[in-house]
């Protein structure tokens, strides 16, 4: 079936996002010969050989069933080696599922992974609440596909059998896979050239939104070192491109005018928010002034819809300047709690901050609302007209944005006011 390739194709070709290009339907479209993709979250791709199949990424471990269950309905083939493109849960949590399918079809699949899988696991063991509270917040309020994920990394994730630090090669029946490490939406990013396909296999590093460089609730991301990843795989003028998220793509053209603009955007704003801070600019500054042109925005594959612009910039001033943002106020001070305490004294009290949070909310200058409702809830924790005011216009704040970053964060604050302001 090539209808995953049309509706690419037409989309890219158009300029207009008229479906949605990143899907969870848990169904397998076979590509090309011995080429297929299980659209899940995230998808797996996989390759048919003469020795059994090559697996990139495995899915969630709360969405892996249905797609063993989908390659299975496609072949009986033992699964020969998995692939993570990185170590993400969303990429990695299947795995088990899939080993325990193979178990009575052939030997144990190899696991191949670049070196920082391993301690990428172990920090998330370490952090395992705090990374379900980032879930829930930027999901909206709910693990992936549900509330019954006990673990933020499952307890059956297979930890890779081969590793490697920089380039790794292998071969599987006749087939041969060339795996690139790379830094960009993680430490630990592996894409893969398979030349008789004149096929990649980028993991996350393109996924048809505006890359994963500025995420505000997880670890340092790599915006230059992305962009230099995409611009090696432009160089091999691709013919087919197999994303983790998002729709396959077809036609050297396409794929090669997709990578680059891509890499320049990032480009971009690493110049840009690199040219301010050298000048002395303040992140103040600098996150209100750096902007990614409205016509590369405009591009089917870079809609701001799940990362965006202004996080990046924060995240190349983390990479580049450390936590200091220019304001010797912030390098020390009080608690919230006392500042907006001080601050409401100042002006006439709670009630006054929430009106006047109230008023640019409804003057539409919701950074200001957000900031003063925010106050006065820090002075008065219980007070129930200011949290009833901060859920109002943070679900309109949620309303008006684009990224699901943005839209999780907003979103989860309006729910807890929420409560807080009918709690008897």
């Amino acid at each position: 079936m090539a209808d995953l390739l049309e509706l690419s194709s037409r989309l890219f070709d158009s300029g207009e996002l008229t479906e949605p290009p990143n899907r969870i339907t848990q169904e397998l479209s076979e590509l090309a010969d011995d080429i297929a993709m299980v659209e899940s979250f995230s998808h797996v791709v996989i390759f048919r050989t003469d020795d059994g199949l090559v697996l990139f990424d495995t899915s969630h471990d709360l969405t892996a069933r249905p797609c063993v269950e989908a390659l299975r309905r496609w072949t009986d083939l033992p699964i020969h080696s998995i692939v993570y493109t990185h170590g993400h849960v969303d990429h990695v949590g299947g795995s088990g599922a899939f080993v325990a399918d193979n178990a009575d079809r052939g030997p144990t699949p190899q696991v191949i992974g670049h070196e920082n899988i391993r301690p990428r696991f172990q920090r998330y063991r370490l952090t395992d609440g705090y990374n379900s509270a980032i879930n829930a917040r930027q999901f909206g309020g709910r693990s992936i596909g549900s509330d019954e994920l006990a673990q933020f990394l499952a307890p059956d994730v297979v930890e890779p059998t081969t590793e490697f630090e920089t380039t790794h090669q292998f071969r599987v029946g006749q087939l041969e896979f060339e795996l690139r490490h790379d830094r960009g939406e993680t430490d630990d990013h592996a894409w893969a050239w398979i030349p008789a396909h004149k096929a990649i296999a980028v993991g996350d590093l393109f996924m048809w939104v505006f890359p994963n460089a500025g995420n505000p609730q997880k670890v340092q991301r790599y915006p230059a070192e992305w962009a230099v990843a995409l611009r090696s795989m432009a160089a091999l003028a691709p013919e087919l491109l197999l994303p983790a998220h998002g729709l396959p793509m077809v036609g050297a053209h396409r794929i090669t005018e997709a990578l680059e603009t891509t890499a320049a955007a990032l480009e971009g704003l690493v110049t840009d928010t690199l040219h301010l801070m050298n000048a002395g600019a303040t992140l103040d500054t600098i996150i209100h002034e750096v902007r990614v042109p409205d016509e590369m925005l405009a591009r089917p594959y870079l809609h701001p819809t799940y990362d965006e612009p202004e996080f990046i910039v924060r995240n190349i001033w983390r990479l580049y300047g450390g936590w200091y943002d220019g304001n010797p106020s912030h390098l020390k001070p009080p608690t919230d709690a006392v500042l907006a305490a001080t601050i409401a004294e100042l002006s006439g009290g709670v009630a006054s901050l929430v009106a006047r949070a109230v008023q640019a909310a409804t003057g539409e200058d919701l950074r200001l609302a957000c900031s003063l409702v925010e106050l006065a809830v820090q002075a008065d924790p219980d007070n129930r007209e200011a949290h009833g005011a901060r859920a109002e216009i943070y679900a309109e704040r949620r309303r008006v944005e684009r990224s699901l970053m943005a839209r999780g964060i907003f979103g989860h604050a309006s729910r807890s006011s929420r409560a807080l302001s009918e709690k008897d």
